[in-house]
């Protein structure tokens, strides 16, 4: 593995086997890359199987050919690596996860919400329908009522033009009230397939831009610390590397390296400085934030599939509803009628009793709010493994938080392996930097 990866930061082969393997080696890593950014367009991005295998192919032929040819893209290229675990790699994972939430999560919510929609619209067609229906238990109420009003006025022989009923104008045709139901229900419908066509094409086209700029980025930052590496003899250098130790070993001074100096650290050593500390958790607490979102984002699928799922239940057990109307008419069979008497007394006839008699009815409909007829989809519980795998996901982005210290000193070190001369420059002006701190203290 040394010697390959000692070809492989060659600038220049040095005989026909390295050329050949340094081929080789430029071949299987463009192999997987074009293999990964397929599946990263195809399956993360949504593009068409076409467009992701062409940009594939040419991107893979590009990278091999720059990889092959040009030196510094090698080291740029074998930087991003680690980088991919820093920061722009966490950009990556969490549009992944905004993705597979919006992909899986937002639909689902959607779909429970047309069934709390479609119960909805069940109950008030029903109800609706069953309470015009009730109307009519007015009008045989209304008549049988009237036919004992008649038979008391029958009583008094008098010419009477009307036939005692009361007359109730009944809406029969229920057509109007159905339609104008269903098309709220359509345009409910087409409003939530709106906003959820909207939200998805949003956040398409959002995550794409950020996963374009993300890669721009990626390689600018790789290329913006190889280009300060090799101008900057201060830039990133206060390390205790190798070549620094074997320096001050030849100059007999190890004792600079031993003090208790704060601002030198082992490139392969565990410790974090109070600022890269402080970074960390200041990144681990926005990321806690994208967190929280996105579980209010799954919480709000789970209570509407929970609503949904108690609606559709509770809407086939409805039980009907008993309604009753009690008419009672009861009147004294000694009662007279006030302005008859006085009537029957100017015109000198006698008075006489009028034989009324009492009136009782009782009519039973019931209100019915659902019905078998109803089209209700099943509501449609939450995917367990879009939890699962958020969830995966966010542990290996807490994991980048902590790692990126140690990746930003690996690109340290790769940058060292492929230009060695600078490598050597950069240890001697920390060496001198030290000695004349030393000095001076």
């Amino acid at each position: 593995v040394a010697d390959l990866w000692l070809v492989y930061c060659k600038p220049v082969p040095a005989n026909g086997r390295e050329l050949w393997t340094l081929f080789l080696q430029c071949s299987c890593i463009t192999a997987v890359i074009g293999g990964l950014f397929y599946n990263w367009m195809f399956a993360s991005l949504e593009y068409s199987w076409h467009l992701s295998v062409a940009m594939a192919v040419s991107f893979s032929l590009l990278l091999l050919l720059t990889l092959f040819l040009v030196h510094p893209a090698r080291c740029v290229f074998s930087m991003i690596m680690p980088t991919l675990g820093t920061k722009q790699g966490r950009k990556l994972l969490l549009s992944t996860c905004t993705m597979i939430v919006v992909v899986n999560v937002l639909p689902n919510i959607m779909s429970n919400i047309k069934t709390i929609l479609q119960v909805i619209q069940c109950i008030c067609k029903n109800s609706s329908e069953s309470l015009l229906n009730s109307t009519a238990l007015l009008g045989t109420a209304a008549w049988e009522f009237g036919d004992a009003v008649q038979e008391t006025s029958n009583a008094i022989n008098i010419h009477r033009p009307m036939n005692g009923h009361f007359q109730f104008s009944l809406l029969k045709n229920s057509s109007l009230i159905y339609q104008q139901m269903h098309l709220a229900g359509e345009k409910i419908g087409m409003d939530f397939l709106a906003a959820e066509v909207l939200v998805k094409d949003s956040v398409r086209v959002g995550n794409k831009l950020v996963a374009g700029f993300s890669m721009l980025y990626l390689c600018f930052e790789s290329t913006w610390y190889l280009k300060n590496y090799l101008t900057n003899l201060r830039f990133d250098n206060f390390y205790i590397t190798k070549k620094l130790e074997h320096l001050a070993v030849d100059r007999k001074a190890a004792h600079l390296l031993v003090g208790p100096s704060k601002n030198l650290l082992r490139p392969t050593g565990m410790k974090l400085s109070r600022e890269e500390l402080v970074l960390c958790l200041v990144q681990a607490m926005l990321l806690t934030i994208a967190l929280m979102l996105m579980l209010v984002v799954m919480a709000m699928d789970h209570f509407a599939f929970s609503v949904a799922d108690t609606a559709e239940k509770k809407a086939s057990q409805f039980s009907m509803v008993p309604i009753t109307l009690n008419i009672k008419y009861s009147v004294s069979a000694g009662a007279k009628i006030g302005i008859l008497s006085s009537l029957l007394e100017f015109l000198g006839l006698p008075s006489k009793e009028l034989p009324l008699q009492d009136f009782k009815g009782s009519y039973r409909h019931y209100l019915i709010f659902s019905s078998a007829h109803c089209r209700i989809s099943r509501p449609t519980p939450p995917n367990p493994a879009v939890l699962l795998t958020v969830g995966l996901l966010f542990c290996i982005l807490y994991a980048t938080v902590f790692l990126q210290t140690y990746a930003r000193r690996l690109c340290r070190k790769i940058a060292g392996s492929f230009f060695e001369s600078w490598e050597e420059k950069r240890a001697l002006y920390l060496y001198k930097k030290l000695s004349r701190e030393h000095k001076e203290g």
